[in-house]
């Protein structure tokens, strides 16, 4: 067995190639190559533990334990930890144990850039970032690789986060206030902890693709976006299960009236309809996503004779 250090897993997960198996990922969920369990979790007062697995064939076979505590932020500590435990689809066997704190960030981030990638329009070139925490530099690590986006708004509740952030890309303006940083935009990308809707329809210019990976503990999406905008998701059970296995903003929705984006990438259902159409990809996180990313990172460690070989 493998084992994987956070640092150790920094080096080795590179941001295209995770792109690529993660598009991989969301086809081979919507065509039936994959198995998938909705999460479950147990609820601590201050915050959850979840149990996700996944098996994509031939792309990885993993279970991931991650616990969720919105309030470590004032702890000086990670929101989301966790570890991955990799096996063999063939025969079972552990091959590794993995930090899974930075992949459930990149993976995350990583997700929505797909969608973008999908979604979006060709020439979009205005993005903003919602959020500037853990997720907020995760989308800025991911999203901008796949358009050519000359602007990028990054608008959060802490300024401090904001421009420290905004420091990274030269790309980047810090701005005040939600409502100014989605007008406007061509993509927004919304990774926050909010408990009630970030957004309002009013503000979201047509052809803007909106994505949305917050809101473990309450709607981050308003409920008219999400009324009126063309829905896209990882799974569709995310308007069939009750969170935290489903999304807040789905839950009531016909899930027939929701697309995976899975769908779209294998050519099964027809993505953006138009330039002016708005878009909306909502997330909650599947298994599938820590599976391939983590048989990734597991291979290029194998590769690089990186890691520590444990018999338990």
């Amino acid at each position: 067995m493998l084992v994987l250090s956070k640092h150790e897993v920094e080096g080795l997960l590179a941001a295209a190639p995770m792109l690529d198996a993660l598009e991989a990922g969301f086809r081979a969920y919507s065509t039936g190559q994959a198995s998938v369990p909705p999460r479950t979790a147990a609820r601590a007062a201050s915050g959850l533990l979840g149990a996700m697995p996944g098996w994509v064939a031939e792309r990885g076979f993993a279970l991931k334990a991650v616990s969720v505590f919105p309030g470590n932020g004032e702890r000086g500590l990670p929101t989301h930890q966790g570890v991955i435990t990799l096996f063999d689809e063939h025969d079972g066997s552990l091959l590794s144990v993995m930090d899974g704190e930075h992949i459930t960030a990149m993976r995350t981030g990583g997700g929505a850039a797909v969608s973008v990638r999908v979604l979006a329009r060709s020439d979009a070139k205005t993005l903003t970032i919602l959020g500037a925490g853990v997720q907020g530099h995760s989308h800025l690590a991911t999203v901008p690789l796949v358009r050519d986006f000359t602007s990028i708004r990054i608008c959060s509740r802490d300024p401090g986060r904001a421009a420290a952030l905004a420091a990274t890309d030269p790309r980047c303006v810090v701005v005040d206030g939600f409502e100014q940083a989605i007008r406007g935009a061509d993509v927004v990308c919304c990774c926050t902890d909010a408990r009630e809707p970030i957004t309002r329809y009013e503000w979201i210019d047509s052809g803007t693709h909106v994505t949305s990976v917050g809101g473990t503990f309450g709607p981050e999406v308003d409920p008219d976006t999400i009324r009126d905008a063309r829905v896209f998701v990882e799974w569709r059970g995310a308007a069939e299960n009750a969170p935290p296995a489903g999304a807040h903003e789905l839950q009531g929705r016909d899930p027939g009236t929701i697309t995976e984006v899975g769908e779209v990438i294998a050519g099964m259902k027809p993505g953006r309809h138009s330039r002016d159409e708005i878009t909306v990809y909502k997330s909650t996180g599947i298994g599938f996503e820590d599976a391939v990313v983590a048989r990734i990172v597991y291979d290029a460690a194998v590769a690089a004779g990186v890691g520590t070989e444990v018999a338990l």
